[in-house]
């Protein structure tokens, strides 16, 4: 075989490898057009004389603490469990129960906090877990953030999105001039999955009860769901991320939007304008202004 026709097989299998790599992180479907690389939320924050917030320093354990998989051009990592065709099945109840008053809220939070704490029905993860990561932000929230799951820096820190992509995250809330403060953050599942592959099936039941339970405290009229996992879990469904974004979908009466993972934009530009368009169509029914571009 010439050079020219190992160059051209090299090619198509490094082609294959990538293709794989964003249906893994949840792109079902390669967009067409609009896909312009050079957008960025700091040019929306410049743009309106907004300080943007510091994104956290990332530590040593940075580069192999957010999804998606590692590159296609390095060996494939091990034991990375294939996404599963159905979501894990949980049984949703159709509405909210009885609401907390605001006040309480801190405490009920807390007793929710305290048995994940002590939570090993998980033994591959707590057994590996240095501490557990509930969640964090104003327990009174207008707006939930549901992610996957936490990475090296969220397990080292016990807060969501602390690494990478919570830098990503602070950019994307500060072009929204929305505080962290003001929103909750918590993870579909409380700890880190080894080697940072998407949780289990099993994983997921297993922490539903608790994701349940802080929903049901703080009801928030709003919930953004960041990547698949968290999409497919919350509304139980098969569709791809990518048919999802883009409307909204009742969940016990709260609105819920779904958008790319920030650890996704980390490694695909290009998406970075659809979560903007995700976050106008979110600000806007939350009646917040934006900044004009």
């Amino acid at each position: 075989m010439g050079n020219s026709e190992t160059k051209e097989v090299d090619l198509q299998k490094l082609l294959v490898q990538q293709l794989e790599s964003l249906k893994q992180a949840g792109l079902a479907e390669l967009p067409i057009g609009a896909t312009s690389p050079d957008f960025d939320f700091d040019d929306v924050a410049d743009a309106a004389g907004i300080r943007a917030a510091a994104p956290p320093a990332p530590t040593a354990a940075a580069a192999t603490s957010q999804r998606p998989a590692p590159p296609a051009s390095k060996p494939a990592a091990p034991a990375t469990p294939a996404p599963e065709s159905q979501p894990p099945a949980i049984n949703i109840t159709d509405s909210w129960g009885e609401k907390v008053a605001g006040s309480e809220r801190p405490a009920a939070l807390e007793i929710v906090n305290n048995e994940v704490r002590n939570c090993s029905l998980c033994s591959d993860l707590s057994s590996n877990r240095t501490q557990t990561v509930f969640g964090v932000g104003d327990p009174s929230a207008r707006l939930v953030l549901v992610g996957e799951g936490p990475g090296a820096d969220e397990d080292k820190q016990g807060e969501p999105f602390v690494g990478a992509a919570g830098g990503m995250l602070n950019k994307i809330l500060t072009a929204c001039t929305i505080e962290r403060n003001d929103i909750y953050i918590l993870n579909t599942v409380k700890c880190r999955p080894p080697m940072n592959r998407n949780p289990t099936d099993r994983e997921i039941r297993n922490c539903w009860n608790y994701l349940e339970r802080q929903l049901e405290i703080i009801q928030p009229e709003f919930i953004l769901c960041l990547g698949s996992v968290a999409a497919k879990s919350m509304l139980q469904t098969t569709q791809s991320l990518g048919r999802l974004r883009g409307r909204f979908h009742d969940w016990k009466g709260a609105r819920l939007l779904v958008t790319y993972h920030p650890a996704y934009l980390l490694r695909n530009e290009g998406a970075k304008r659809h979560v903007w368009e995700d976050m106008k169509l979110l600000m806007k029914e939350m009646g917040i202004k934006l900044p004009k571009r």
